[in-house]
This record gives structure tokens, C-alpha cells and sequence, in this order.
């Protein structure tokens, strides 16, 4: 059933014909997430405007139609796709790492005010760099092709992950190790951890091939067609994926010991 999820009364007419169908709602997945790439005042307010009305009040209109839904039958499951960007900035992409941050903190005032429904669960799901087309899908304003840096992981561990919290719900769930490292690196060293992304995005963006800028499918249908995996994983990535996170436990070491020189 297709539906705009940025209109609340599509979403819920999708809730109502999920209900006539089975009866009952068990689980919501809100999946719904776009982006574009560029210098913040270089992409287009309208642009901006579109990422947050889908990624945060897309995902806000799923759980205005289903919370009510979970209430009356006293369970049921709402996941959040979210991504690393909700624990860390991520220079050039500043609407959609907003919105993540945004979305994260929805999820917490969700969790604090279903307190008393043992059976009824929001679970978050925070991915590292995924091999989907999603990336080629996106809008850019940064003037080259843009490519997700290495490590990039399979997409069927995101499906993967999300299966067993329709099972076995919890509430923070990451998936691949960089999700992990950024948000341990943004608590204890934030300012370092900002900077070596910014590094790591404007070394990618210097080497990349020049394109013209594209709205991607934020307006509309995306010119690249959809499926499970994006190309992202050649044999060379998956050394250099490797090689990272060689450097990433090193990098870790030091910044531990660097701390704790510190106290």
C-alpha cells in the first residue's frame, strides 16, 4: 500500500487497513530515512525541511497511528530505524545527523511515557555504514559522487537484527562495530571524534568524481532502482574495512591511555 509517510492521515489509513486485514498490529517497523550530502548553507532549505519531515515526523506519524493500537490491545512492538548519525555528527549531512539525534530523543520520551506497559516496547536500531543503493538514492549538493567509507557491512545483518527484536524486543540495538566506536569515541572525546570524521568526509568527497547536484528522492521516485545490496563491498573495501579497524582498536588504546594520563 503505498504511503506518504509525512501525512499522518496516509499512515493511519495504512494502520486501519493493517487492522481490517489481521485484526491486530504485533509490530511497526518505521523505516523510512533520506539525506542529502553538502556544506549545511549549501543544500537547499526545502531540502532540509523535506529530511526531517520524513525521517523524525515520518517516524512520529507511524507512532501517533499505532501507540493508540498497542494501548487498546495492551502489547505490541514499534521499531525505529535510526543509524550511527543519532550518537554522532556527521559533517555534510547536517539535516539528516539532526533529524537521527532528533529521533533518538523521541524514542526516549516514548520509552518514559509507556513506563507501566511491560508489553509494549520501542526499540531503536542504529546501523554503521550499510551496503544499500540508499546512498545512491540520496540527494547531493557537495558537487561529487559520493561513496560510504569503509567499513561498510551487509544489509542482511540490519534485517537480521531487526527480526530478533520483533521476537525478543530491547531497546538499543547497533549493528556493525563503528556504530559502537562512535558513540563511545563522541562521550569520551567528542571533539576528536567530530574532527576525524570531518577528515574522513572531505578526504572521501577530494577524491571523488564530479556530478552535477541532484534532489535524489526527496521530491520523487529516486533514478537508481531499489534492492538489498548497493555495490559497496568490493574485495579492496573489505581489506580496507579491515585495515580500520586495525586502526580504530590503536586509536582506541591510545585515547584510553591518553585519558587516563589525564587524571
Amino acid at each position: 500500500m503505498p504511503t506518504d509517510v509525512t501525512d499522518a492521515a496516509a499512515v493511519a489509513a495504512l494502520r486501519d487497513r493493517a487492522l481490517a486485514l489481521g485484526g491486530r498490529i504485533d509490530v511497526w517497523f518505521a523505516n523510512e530515512g533520506v539525506g542529502a550530502v553538502g556544506r549545511f548553507h549549501e543544500v537547499p532549505m526545502e531540502a532540509h525541511e523535506q529530511i526531517i519531515k520524513t525521517n523524525l515526523i515520518g517516524h512520529m506519524n507511524s507512532a501517533h497511528a499505532v501507540v493508540p493500537v498497542f494501548l487498546r490491545q495492551g502489547r505490541g512492538t514499534f521499531i525505529n530505524m535510526i543509524s550511527l548519525g543519532g550518537f554522532a555528527a556527521m559533517p555534510f549531512a547536517s539535516a539528516y545527523s539532526a533529524s537521527k539525534f532528533a529521533l533518538r530523543g523521541f524514542s526516549e520520551v516514548l520509552n518514559a511515557e509507556l513506563v507501566g506497559q511491560p508489553n509494549i516496547h520501542v526499540c531503536d536500531v542504529y546501523p554503521a555504514f550499510i551496503d544499500t543503493p540508499g546512498i545512491g538514492h540520496a540527494a547531493n549538493y557537495a558537487g561529487r559522487k559520493v561513496t560510504a567509507p569503509p567499513p561498510v557491512f551487509d544489509s542482511r545483518k540490519v534485517a537480521d537484527a531487526v527480526v530478533r527484536l520483533a521476537k525478543r524486543p530491547r531497546r538499543t540495538t547497533t549493528v556493525g562495530w563503528v556504530t559502537n566506536a562512535a558513540r563511545i569515541g563522541h562521550f569520551l572525546a567528542p571533539d576528536f571524534t567530530i574532527g576525524l570524521v570531518k577528515r574522513i568526509v572531505e578526504r572521501s568527497l577530494s577524491h571523488a568524481t564530479p556530478i552535477e547536484p541532484t534532489s535524489g528522492n526527496l521530491f520523487g521516485p529516486p533514478a537508481i532502482a531499489g534492492g538489498i545490496d548497493g555495490g559497496l563491498r568490493s574485495p579492496s573495501q573489505r581489506r580496507q574495512g579491515a585495515m580500520a579497524a586495525g586502526i580504530a582498536l590503536a586509536a582506541g588504546a591510545g585515547l584510553l591511555l591518553l585519558l587516563r594520563s589525564r587524571r
